[in-house]
């Protein structure tokens, strides 16, 4: 795949300055593709995160000091030209992140979408008066945290990134962002973006690296007092306990092993349109991934050949064709655990379909969808998180024994639930340890409503007026309206 305008080179953008790394330290930047490497990005060290962080203090006064319809047509114009370079942003995307490419240009319309809807959020968003009689009257305020630190991963990097910038930039913080090394290229045009929408320099700072190196000072700074951070959960886990330090508010949306339960009674086409889409689209890199199916026994054979089926069908190829439905996983490293895994499941279960590279694509980190059937509840591929297009289908006999499978792993991020009698279907949303939950629906999502899971899936909640919660501290004023009679301590008289 040729890609017009691929940078060799891609740098911090700090203090609204594309700067190289104090120490001048790069890491390769390789494609999914061909594996080679085409491009040297900046390894960021604490000193580019300090330098970074100053100059995201230094521009926080007049950024927190402008007015949300201020801030908010500034979001309008980064959605403007993230619109206006969609193309652009769609091809790099693919081409570093393997993503199929009609996947990729849906998420670069989500990002700008992100912005739009901050910005009418933040002007839209009330604040809360409290009267006390006549005696007293209270109100709270709304003000951005300072400085906040992103850390964001690297399937679909740029539509997550925007998830995150929108509302901190809306709720009036400054921020560095610190995107996932493997995926650092549509990172590289947010600079572009944000000089043409106007936004001040500083507010918006990027610094490049490893985890363990710019990922690590960034959590450990104590004038960043905000982390958000979407990846794994043994890296959410970290950052929990990094973070206590300085006492920092946290956000986590972590891994996931959803379920999707399909009873006998669903309508079967469409749980097994969703199953499909659910696991396999975005590769199968995907938090929300329907990665446990549990159906009812009495049509499971028929649903489990037919998920078999389905799988077999799905057009593996290149990233950058249209007709491409799951293309090649984004990294190496990556794509020889999720063979581990295949080779896991092997062992473990009954496998339908997949499990090899597909005949046609002797390069690349290609693997056709794969389907394993009478998966036992205390197996890894049913418990851990594989993170790629490969499904774990079980049976169940009632109700209770579906909860209970659907809440045996300890992730609890999403779960999706197909039958036709919805007093069943409410029953089961309400009883199933998830945050988010779908009953006949594939992953449709609003932005107002909140994103995030529990157990080992996550801490907090983002997403509409949650996000700016999030970004922001509430502060309370309380007036007295007439005359103060506080007891007299002490008064001789």
């Amino acid at each position: 795949m040729t890609i017009e305008n691929l940078p060799s080179d891609i740098r911090h953008w700090i203090g609204g300055e594309l700067v190289d790394s104090a120490d001048e330290r790069t890491f390769d930047v390789s494609d999914p593709v061909s594996n080679s490497v085409y491009a040297q990005a900046a390894r960021g060290s604490a000193a580019d995160v300090e330098r970074a962080v100053t100059a995201a203090r230094t521009a926080f006064p007049a950024w927190s000091g402008i007015s949300n319809r201020e801030r908010a047509n500034v979001l309008h114009r980064i959605a403007d030209a993230v619109e206006a370079s969609h193309e652009r942003l769609a091809a790099f995307e693919t081409y570093d992140t393997g993503l199929p490419i009609t996947q990729a240009k849906g998420q670069a319309r989500r990002a700008a979408e992100n912005f739009r809807y901050f910005a009418d959020v933040i002007v839209a968003l009330g604040e809360e008066a409290f009267r006390q009689g006549e005696d007293q009257f209270s109100y709270v305020v709304r003000v951005p945290v300072g400085v906040a630190g992103l850390i964001t991963p690297w399937n679909t990097p740029f539509m997550l990134e925007s998830w995150k910038l929108a509302p901190a930039l809306a709720s009036g913080c400054t921020l560095v962002l610190k995107p996932a090394e493997w995926t650092p290229l549509s990172a590289s045009l947010w600079p572009e973006i944000f000089a043409e929408a106007g936004l001040p320099a500083g507010v918006v700072n990027i610094v490049h690296g490893i985890g363990e190196e710019a990922g690590q000072a960034l959590v450990d700074h104590p004038d960043v007092p905000l982390i958000s951070f979407t990846g794994s959960t043994d890296t959410g886990r970290h950052i929990i306990r990094s973070s206590a330090e300085h006492l920092k508010t946290t956000s986590m949306e972590l891994g996931g092993k959803s379920p999707a339960i399909v009873f006998a009674d669903a309508d079967l086409d469409a749980a097994l349109d969703s199953v499909v889409f659910g696991v396999f689209s975005l590769n199968g890199e995907r938090c929300t991934a329907g990665s446990r199916v549990l159906v009812e026994r009495s049509v499971y054979e028929e649903f489990t050949r037919r998920l078999g089926e389905r799988a077999a069908n799905v057009r593996v190829g290149e990233p950058s064709d249209p007709a491409t439905e799951v293309g090649a996983l984004v990294h190496t490293e990556h794509y020889e655990r999720v063979l581990n895994y295949v080779e896991i499941g092997k062992k473990e279960a009954r496998l339908v379909a997949g499990g090899t590279r597909p005949d046609h694509l002797s390069e690349g980190n290609y693997l056709q969808p794969t389907v394993f059937a009478d998966v036992e509840r205390d197996a890894r591929i049913f418990q851990e998180e594989i993170f790629g297009p490969v499904v774990a289908v079980a049976p169940f006999d009632t109700e209770e024994e579906a909860i209970e499978l659907a809440n045996a792993t300890q992730f609890g991020l999403a779960a999706y639930i197909w039958t036709s009698n919805l007093k069943r279907g409410h029953r089961i949303a309400h009883a199933v340890e998830s945050g988010m939950l779908w009953i006949n629906s594939h992953n449709v999502r609003d932005l107002r409503t909140p994103f995030g899971g529990v157990k080992a899936s996550g801490v907090g909640r983002e997403g509409g007026a949650h996000s700016i919660d999030f970004y922001t501290e509430s502060k309370i004023v309380h007036v007295a309206l007439g005359d103060v009679h506080t007891p007299r301590f002490g008064a001789t008289s």
